[in-house]
């Protein structure tokens, strides 16, 4: 009787969650477009940091962003790879989203992104919790460019960000 029970049960709820899924009116606005490609990172000095990629996907319904830095390592050591991953899906209203960060130190991190009322400027927010809050920050320099900056908040200091790194994007040509 139980397994009866929680099969209907289970049948309730992926028939919801189904209806769910097909009625979502959510999309991306315009202002998400002009992220869309292929991009060169750039340190503070010029020199080449690394790359990455804003791409629609599943039919337009997520962007996916693949991401590969070059940092510099101290004391003349190696350079280290730093790369990661972000799907961004979209939010309440067209310049809103949320994305879900990943990469290779094992960092996942949830963001919050809203666009600038002039769209002019991106920022990703993680939620204030016991550990540090970060925020990603991309404006734009002009059509072929953006600024980046990553910044962190203390744990225990929420809102409170210094700039970890930041750099330049310039469209791939």
């Amino acid at each position: 009787m139980n397994r009866l029970l929680l099969l209907q049960l289970s049948m309730v709820f992926l028939a919801d969650f189904g209806q769910a899924a097909t009625t979502s009116s959510a999309k991306f606005g315009d202002q998400w477009r002009p992220l869309i490609g292929e991009w060169i990172g750039e340190s503070a000095t010029g020199a080449r940091a690394g790359s990455c990629a804003f791409r629609f996907d599943l039919g337009d319904h997520i962007i996916v962003r693949n991401n590969h830095a070059e940092v510099p390592a101290k004391d003349n050591g190696p350079v280290a790879a730093h790369d990661d991953l972000m799907v961004i899906y979209p939010g309440a209203t067209e310049s809103q989203a949320r994305a879900i960060y990943w990469d290779n130190e094992g960092h996942v991190i949830e963001y919050s992104a809203t666009w600038s009322a002039d769209g002019s400027t991106l920022t990703f927010l993680s939620k204030p919790d016991p550990g540090p809050q970060f925020r990603l920050t991309y404006k734009k320099m002009d059509s072929e460019g953006f600024t980046v900056s990553f910044d962190m908040s203390p744990p225990g200091q929420a809102g409170v960000f210094k700039t970890y790194t930041s750099g330049r994007l310039r469209r791939q040509k």
